[in-house]
């Protein structure tokens, strides 16, 4: 079981510092980044602080997320127990971000689906972590 765990924790951690990647440089996927950056601009304006009279640049945004995907994953699958359990926090804080803003949006269900998924991964390493 441990060794299921591990490998959901490697294998999420480095999907989440791909994903990082892919919102910081051009240089992986120039589609990609193009494609991330108009979804930036709808992101930033159902952004959950709006209501409080914030509202993030875009660009801004999208280094911000990108930038807490990449460490996050990669302390997901390098760090000590401690910061594992701390980034597995940020994520799932982001994922529930991710849902919520795909909602406001008025997505389909496909396109929730990953970020559902990837929460209920998280969710799952959190609560193996606590009952072990």
């Amino acid at each position: 079981m441990a060794l299921l765990l591990s490998a959901l924790r490697v294998l999420l951690g480095g999907f989440f510092a791909l994903t990082g990647a892919a919102k910081l440089s051009e240089q992986l996927s120039a589609p990609v980044s193009e494609q991330m950056k108009a979804l930036f601009v709808q992101f930033a304006e159902v952004f959950p602080l709006k209501a409080f009279g914030y509202q993030p640049d875009p660009v801004s945004y999208q280094t911000a997320v990108g930038w807490l995907e990449l460490l996050a994953g990669l302390l997901l699958v390098t760090g000590p127990p401690m910061l594992q359990e701390i980034s597995n926090f940020f994520l799932t804080l982001l994922m529930m971000g991710a849902i919520f803003t795909l909602v406001s949006l008025k997505e389909s269900l496909s396109t929730c689906i990953p970020a559902i998924v990837c929460l209920g991964f998280l969710l799952l390493l959190d609560i193996c972590h606590l009952l072990a």
